[in-house]
C-alpha cells in the first residue's frame, strides 16, 4: 500500500443530465396555457444557452422552471452564469448563460489558500483546470472536502479519484 494518498478537486457539469432539464422544461413550456402562441426556446450549444421568449417577464418564467428541472436532476444552478437580457429580432429578448466547468486559475488559487491555511499535513497544487490534494492521513483528505464543502465557494465542487 502507498503511504501517500491523493484526491482531485473538479468542477464538471453532467451534460446528459443538463440536456435532459432542458427536454423537460421545452415540454413544461410547450404544455403551458401562458406560453401558448409565444416564441420560446431554449438552445443548447456547446458550452452555452441561448434562451428567447417575448419579454423579459416571460423570460425569467422560462429560466425559474429551467432551474427547477436542474435542481430536480441534481445539476448545480452554480455552474449557470447568466448574461445580459438583450433585444433580439422580431421583438424578442434573449439571454445567453454561459455553463461553467473546471476550476479556472481565480478559483484554483482560492482553493489552495484554504487548505493551506487550514494547517492540515496535505499539499495542494493545480494541474489544468482540477487541484490535487495529497497527505499521508486519510483523515486529513478527509478534513480537506469537509473544509471546501463548508466554504461555500461560487463553484460547485466534486472530489474524484481517492486513492
Amino acid at each position: 500500500m502507498s503511504s501517500e494518498h491523493s484526491f482531485d478537486i473538479v468542477s464538471k457539469l453532467d451534460m446528459q443530465e443538463m440536456d435532459n432539464a432542458i427536454r423537460q422544461a421545452e415540454r413544461e413550456i410547450s404544455t403551458r396555457f401562458d406560453f401558448k402562441g409565444t416564441k420560446t426556446e431554449i438552445t443548447l450549444e456547446k458550452d452555452k444557452l441561448i434562451i428567447i421568449s417575448d419579454d423579459e417577464y416571460k423570460l425569467k418564467s422560462v429560466l425559474d422552471i429551467l432551474q427547477s428541472k436542474m435542481v430536480k436532476r441534481g445539476v448545480s444552478l452554480k455552474h449557470l452564469e447568466y448574461g445580459k437580457i438583450e433585444p433580439a429580432a422580431g421583438g424578442t429578448v434573449r439571454q445567453t448563460v454561459n455553463l461553467r466547468q473546471g476550476i479556472d486559475q481565480e478559483h484554483a488559487k482560492k482553493i489552495n489558500t484554504l487548505i493551506r491555511e487550514s494547517k492540515l499535513k496535505v499539499k495542494s497544487q493545480t494541474q489544468g483546470d482540477q487541484v490535487r490534494v495529497s497527505g499521508k492521513s486519510k483523515d486529513d483528505l478527509q478534513a480537506v472536502i469537509r473544509l471546501l464543502r463548508e466554504a461555500n465557494l461560487p463553484i460547485e465542487l466534486q472530489f474524484v479519484n481517492m486513492r
